[in-house]
């Protein structure tokens, strides 16, 4: 069972997968998009911690920053309905740190962002993984703090929920949101999200 990976990213596909050798061998290793940006460019070290997915038919590497990110995507994993591409989709969409602070606030609306992801299958995980992530006595001001200093994930959260006010569909604001940084002055970014949704795509 692969663990992890340390060795040199050799290849990156845009569909998300990504090929980094150790010792000669290339691993085809399935990522985020978050993750595959953060791995750098070709020829760079690369370390990831890897969930080695063992099925009767076929066997299947993914890739992750950190453990925490790992066992985030192995507790969507056992969570009925959750196959890996979903899982992956929804930490794309929602970093630990940042799915925490959804399943503490009872954002269904987040949730509904994740592509293919509706109301009903929403509201499901959110009693589902509250259970399953380590939710108890929960300092959402924390959460928010660290998020605003790593990823960026609770000042995107601020323009997601904006957009949601203002009316926009859960597709036009994934779209938008996938193209802003993940850090900056939110009212900056809500403006820079109105003016790409007023440009016909």
């Amino acid at each position: 069972m692969i663990g992890s990976l340390r060795g040199r990213l050799i290849d990156r596909d845009p569909t998300g997968e990504v090929l980094v050798e150790c010792a000669g061998v290339g691993y085809r290793v399935t990522v985020t998009a978050a993750t595959s940006i953060a791995l750098g460019d070709l020829g760079d070290e690369a370390f990831l911690y890897v969930h080695h997915h063992i099925r009767e038919t076929e066997q299947a590497l993914y890739g992750f920053p950190s453990r925490d990110e790992r066992g985030a995507f192995e507790i969507l994993l056992s969570t009925h309905g959750i196959g890996p591409k979903l899982a992956l989709d929804i930490l794309d969409a929602h970093p630990p740190v940042e799915l925490r602070r959804v399943l503490a606030n009872d954002d269904v609306d987040a949730l509904c962002l994740v592509p293919g992801v509706g109301k009903k299958t929403a509201q499901r995980l959110l009693v589902e993984l509250k259970s399953k992530l380590d939710l108890p006595d929960v300092d959402l001001r924390s959460l928010d703090t660290v998020a605003s200093a790593g990823n960026g994930g609770s000042v995107l959260h601020d323009v997601r929920e904006a957009l949601i006010g203002l009316g926009y569909s859960p597709d036009e604001i994934r779209a938008v949101v996938a193209d802003l940084p993940g850090d900056g002055d939110p009212a900056e970014l809500i403006s820079d999200a109105l003016r790409r949704l007023a440009v016909p795509r």
